[in-house]
């Protein structure tokens, strides 16, 4: 039995790398984030093997959007598109495996392709080892530079720092990469849009659902559909021209705009006292100090009341205009008098040309016309 296994055990070719001919795509799982608040995220890895040079970039998710953004960012940060690419048969790029070495693609990872006019190449179904040099390379950067686990303010900050780690230690290849990226393929004109379109339905309460995640959209958009254009790390809602962006949500989050809610919460007095403090931290200053000085003034349910008159204005005559009024209203007495009041009221300053600017006029004063008229005071 000795001597049969080793008779018919697989037996290796080593292979030759040319310059910018093969890269290896895979995704692993990684570890992210302080002790408080780890997670798991997914590690994008390309690696051109002559080189050999790495990109790499971590996303919330391994799916197809990310996917396609992985090769997006990696051949703009390379320069240009290698010759073939290999790949395991994931279902991102893989509908249906065929006899032998064909495969069927999915609709976007063809257009993908025929975007960049690179080959595709699969590995045998359970063979690990037909692209083992982003294999070992992935694990080698989970334990060399994802450990101890990284720390940031989000993935695109650790994809940064672990980017620039990566690109320092290839500098000791410089010659060799430089020879691939005169192979490369060039890049077209205009980068390959990595996302997914779909029109879905908006409720009642103006929220989208899309992966478990809800989303807010304008009031005005409520019970009628709308198209989202989801990207690797942002979604997109769009109807009529009007374009909304949030930031890609992970399992059952919430991503709740209160500045879309204006109109209603400019008559439900007790919802904008409900949301206040987030709605303010929308809105940013000086709305903010205005309703903090309302409601130390008149408490918070006569503030909800006063306040939602400056939600009309700022309906009527947009944020920036109307910040702009209040920056100048919230030093009067009485600011949201002042910012109600006729625009033309807002002082300007005036431009006193040079040889007045040196000219004091004294003020005068009522007594001396009490003088004139012989009013004695």
């Amino acid at each position: 039995m000795a001597e049969w296994k080793r008779s018919h055990a697989e037996v290796f070719v080593p292979l030759v790398y040319r310059p910018g001919e093969l890269a290896e795509v895979d995704f692993f799982e990684v570890v992210v984030g302080p002790p408080e608040a780890r997670r798991k995220a997914h590690l994008f890895l390309m690696r051109e093997m002559y080189g050999p040079q790495d990109f790499a970039c971590l996303y919330d998710r391994q799916d197809q959007v990310c996917f396609l953004d992985g090769h997006v960012q990696a051949f703009e940060h390379f320069g240009g598109v290698p010759q073939r690419l290999v790949y395991d048969n994931l279902s991102s790029a893989v509908r249906k495996v065929l006899v032998g070495s064909e495969r069927e693609l999915t609709a976007r990872f063809q257009a993908l392709a025929s975007h960049y006019v690179f080959e595709p190449c699969f590995a045998r179904p359970g063979t690990g080892h037909d692209k083992g040099g982003v294999e070992a390379r992935g694990k080698g950067i989970r334990l060399r530079h994802l450990t101890p686990i990284p720390k940031g303010t989000d993935l695109v900050e650790i994809s940064r720092v672990l980017q620039a780690r990566l690109d320092a230690q290839a500098t000791a290849q410089a010659e060799r990469i430089e020879e691939s990226a005169r192979a490369f393929l060039p890049l077209p004109q205009h980068p390959f849009r990595p996302e997914r379109t779909l029109f879905l339905p908006v409720s009642g309460a103006a929220m989208v659902r899309l992966d478990n995640g809800h989303y807010s959209v304008p009031e005005g958009w409520a019970r009628r559909q709308v198209e989202v254009r989801v990207g690797a790390r942002e979604v997109t809602f769009v109807r009529e021209d009007v374009h909304v962006v949030h930031r890609r949500l992970r399992g059952n989050e919430k991503s709740i705009q209160y500045t879309h809610y204006l109109e209603q919460l400019s008559r439900k007095t007790q919802a904008l006292r409900q949301v206040a403090p987030e709605l303010m931290r929308e809105l940013g200053k000086p709305f903010d100090c205005l309703w903090n000085g309302l409601v130390e003034q008149h408490g918070p349910k006569d503030a909800a009341r006063r306040f939602r008159t400056v939600l009309t204005t700022i309906r009527r005559d947009g944020l920036e205009p109307t910040r702009a009024r209040l920056s100048w209203a919230i030093h009067e007495p009485q600011p949201l008098l002042a910012l109600l009041g006729d625009v033309a009221a807002v002082p300007t300053r005036a431009v006193v040309p040079f040889p007045l600017q040196t000219i004091e006029v004294p003020t005068t004063s009522v007594a001396l016309y009490d003088a004139i008229l012989g009013v004695t005071p």
